[in-house]
């Protein structure tokens, strides 16, 4: 593993071993200025490349490749292995990324806007201030952080967001989406067990038969949101907005939720 990723590696565990809300001190403390984050090793032409070389069963492993800033707009990515690739500030709409492993990739401002992303593994992924209007996730392994970045109408059906509890020698890694824009975005059915959405804006999301157990929602707005069957054991509700959700009757254990006397009914 290349020295800059390994320390990155271990700045990572310390942040998350120290607490979840402390994940997000590592953007402060990576030199996101760096060569590292803001040039590209290879040009959409070399991908290409690569792939049309690539034999029946093979993959283009682009493992911790430097892409920052390319336009990969439209592209089939399926055979590509994007572990711990840098993608800061690239241009991926529309493209195909179905079950793509891009654990540990770094994406921040990037524009995924209607992109693939069925069955895919995102666990550390970086991907805050993204935009992800469109995209679909579903049945996807998402442990990463997705903070203040726009899934408008996004799909996460069946997606798996919840924390990871067998390993945690990076503490815990879960899907965080604090301030995120999930308007409009369908969750029917995921493992939301012990997710991150403070503050986040869930208006009309469909979140039918979502596991919401130990989760935090506090300050988020689910106004309009569907939470039929959706299981709010433990959830912390403190200042979220929940007195327009639809069949707020058909949800789970809602009296069983924290702070539920702060939320705003």
């Amino acid at each position: 593993m290349p020295r800059f990723l390994r320390a990155i590696a271990i700045l990572a565990a310390a942040l998350w071993m120290t607490a979840p809300a402390a994940a997000q001190d590592m953007l402060d403390m990576v030199d996101l200025k760096s060569e590292a984050f803001t040039k590209a090793e290879m040009s959409r032409a070399d991908i290409e490349a690569g792939l049309a070389k690539l034999k029946t069963g093979e993959k283009l492993d682009l493992t911790a490749k430097a892409l920052n800033g390319l336009d990969l707009s439209g592209m089939d990515l399926r055979r590509t292995v994007l572990q711990s690739a840098r993608l800061m500030m690239v241009n991926l709409k529309g493209a195909n990324l179905e079950g793509v492993n891009l654990d540990s990739a770094w994406s921040l401002n990037s524009d995924l806007t209607g992109v693939n992303l069925k069955g895919a593994s995102m666990f550390g992924t970086q991907l805050v201030g993204s935009k992800l209007d469109g995209a679909d996730l579903t049945g996807a392994r998402v442990a990463g952080d997705f903070s203040k970045a726009s899934m408008t109408n996004v799909k996460l059906d069946g997606a798996d967001l919840s924390a990871d509890e067998k390993n945690q020698s990076m503490g815990l890694m879960r899907g965080t989406f604090r301030s995120t824009n999930l308007e409009g975005a369908s969750f029917k059915g995921a493992n939301l067990k012990r997710a991150l959405l403070e503050f986040a804006s869930l208006k009309d999301a469909d979140l039918t038969g979502v596991q919401l157990m130990e989760s935090e929602i506090a300050g988020a707005d689910l106004t309009g949101a569907n939470v039929s069957g959706a299981d709010f054991s433990g959830a912390d509700v403190n200042s979220a907005k929940i007195g327009a959700m639809k069949n707020a009757d058909g949800a789970k254990n809602l009296d069983q939720a924290k702070n539920l006397d702060k939320a705003y009914r």
